[in-house]
């Protein structure tokens, strides 16, 4: 096997690929990168088993072949070379002689008999969906994922077919992110299944802005195939608590607030809030929200700012790192606050189909 590529090409490839790997993997080869040298590309293959991604570059291809080298050490050796093209050859013992410029390296790989192949999704449900829609879904809920491993079901995203939508919740029991997008598909192919938190980042990493994804599911796995590019997991297995339970079906009041301002002044805000007082108080009156921390050990902060809020005065207290997490990930200019009272769940919502619950905490006086 031997091929030369350019140093940018390839860095950008192996980078693609690399995050599945983990650094305590159980089997020597999944450490490895499957490396296919054939038809003007490489295709570059990674797996821990549970997730697998793939993905291919043009390459000049001298002599074809496949091998596995160790993918970490690989981008290391590829990020430091000197000049822009970069010469690979690999012999029978799967010895791979890297040159570029002056510098010279072997690294010793794996045969990629022992690799283990990514499943395949013959008789498979298929979803169409933009790529600008699904990377949408995700950056609206993928922060409100658990990472409580006790309650293993939430540590992904519950994904919902139903009814002609495509409904994306994520949630740790203390907040909740809805979004439902229209979606069309066969009533033969409604399903709810759940993706788990690995494959999102990796989906996310993937995604683009143009083009569609072509989704595929068959028995417990997922692929997703975005270009000349395809991640494939094992989806969770297990029931998702019932989410419309927590979601209020009423509010008292709704309160308009610039999104950016609120953001702004409730991260100047959290700086005063401590492990033991972790929370940030919004008092609401005439015209005003008053946000303010107030740790016994560190100090105390208050900011008020504008909002179109005219009802009776009253104050509910909030995580800040939960409060300020839809905020960062919205692109609004205004987002609505709905409340009942100091002691029930908040709503951010959005005019689009976007809903954020959060649980509050106990107001110190």
């Amino acid at each position: 096997m031997k091929f030369s590529i350019s140093k940018e090409a390839f860095l950008d490839a192996l980078q693609q690929v690399q995050h599945v790997v983990s650094n305590r993997a159980t089997l020597p080869i999944l450490s490895n990168v499957l490396i296919e040298a054939a038809d003007g590309k490489l295709k570059l293959t990674t797996t821990d088993l549970d997730v697998g991604v793939s993905g291919s570059v043009e390459a000049n291809i001298e002599k074809e072949g496949t091998t596995t080298l160790p993918v970490k050490r690989l981008v290391s050796i590829i990020r430091e070379l000197p000049a822009s093209e970069v010469e690979v050859s690999v012999d029978g013992k799967n010895h791979a002689s890297i040159k570029c410029g002056p510098s010279f390296f072997k690294i010793i790989g794996l045969g990629e008999d022992e690799f283990p192949p990514l499943p395949k999704f013959e008789d498979s449900t298929e979803f169409k969906i933009a790529q600008s829609v699904l990377h949408d879904a995700i950056k609206k809920t993928s922060y409100a994922i658990s990472t409580d491993e006790t309650r293993y079901v939430l540590n992904g995203i519950y994904v919902s077919f139903r009814e002609g939508k495509m409904t994306f919740v994520a949630t740790d029991g203390r907040r909740l992110a809805m979004v439902e997008n229209e979606l069309e598909y066969p009533a033969s192919n409604e399903t709810d299944i759940i993706v788990p938190s690995k494959a999102v980042g990796e989906l996310q990493r993937m995604l683009g802005g143009e083009g569609d994804a072509l989704v595929r599911l068959s028995g417990n796995q997922i692929s997703f195939e975005i270009g000349d590019s395809i991640i494939v997991s094992k989806l969770i297995e297990g029931n998702y608590p019932n989410y419309k339970q927590v979601i209020p079906g009423e509010r008292k009041e709704r309160i308009t607030i610039n999104r950016e301002e609120f953001l702004n002044t409730v991260r100047r805000i959290s700086l005063l809030t401590s492990e033991s007082s972790n929370s940030v108080k919004l008092t609401f009156s005439k015209g005003s929200i008053d946000v303010q921390a107030n740790s016994k050990d560190i100090g105390e902060a208050k900011e008020p700012i504008v909002a179109d809020y005219d009802g009776d005065e009253f104050a509910i207290a909030f995580n800040p790192e939960f409060l300020m997490a839809p905020l960062k990930n919205l692109g609004e200019e205004s987002v609505y606050l709905d409340l009942i009272d100091g002691m029930s769940p908040g709503v951010i919502r959005i005019d689009s189909s976007f809903l954020y619950v959060i649980m509050p905490m106990r107001v110190s006086a």
